[in-house]
């Protein structure tokens, strides 16, 4: 029974691991995305990160990436900015493989 536990706390362990790990790439990568729109508004430096924060905020409205992608859309189209889905996916998608590379290289 013993060895069934074991497993059973390893198994728990690397789903929390990877849940927490999940958890910070995508809020890096929100931060990213953040950064991204804020160039494309004209914002810079504290301006962008503030920018950036608000991005990162917004994923925290409802579970996935609708919050954020309508979030980005908005303030996009606000701003006479407006950005096609296959532009926006792609560098979703983009974002989202760096952020999980700089946090497998710690960084």
């Amino acid at each position: 029974m013993t060895l069934f536990n074991e497993r059973e706390n390893a198994f728990e362990k690397q789903f929390t691991h990877n849940e927490e790990l999940r958890f910070k790439a995508t809020a890096r990568r929100n931060k990213l995305l953040g950064l991204w729109v804020a160039e494309r508004l004209g914002k810079t430096g504290p301006e962008a990160e503030a920018y950036a924060r608000t991005v990162v905020q917004a994923d925290f409205q409802e579970p996935g990436d609708a919050d954020v992608l309508r979030k980005i859309r908005q303030d996009l189209e606000s701003a006479g900015k407006a950005i096609d889905e296959a532009e926006l996916s792609a560098k979703v998608q983009q974002l989202t493989d760096r952020a999980i590379a700089e946090i497998k290289a710690g960084s």
